[in-house]
């Protein structure tokens, strides 16, 4: 892992727009590796579990869900919910 956050211009190219500076400054997961939010299918193993624990210690793990969800973004982990716990959520408030 590296001491600098990631480069948000070349994440973006890769996944498409990024949630507001709002929740992106504060954002823990802004301080980490990003392919631990963005595990390949089938390995929701080790990178889910770091993934999910650094977004339950985060400030902004609320706005982050709430933007994923709006946006109905289909991968990666965002406030702390992988895409098939978004979707089970998105399907029970339906």
């Amino acid at each position: 892992m590296s001491d600098h956050p990631p480069d948000t211009r070349a994440v973006e190219l890769a996944i498409g727009p990024l949630p507001p500076a709002a929740i992106l400054d504060r954002a823990l997961c802004a301080q980490a590796d990003p392919e631990a939010w963005f595990p390949e299918k089938g390995q929701n193993g080790a990178r889910t579990r770091t993934a999910k624990a650094i977004c339950g210690r985060c400030p902004v793990r609320a706005g982050c869900l709430d933007w994923a969800l709006g946006r109905g973004e289909l991968y990666g982990i965002w406030g702390g919910l992988t895409s098939g716990e978004r979707r089970r959520l998105r399907s029970t408030a339906a």
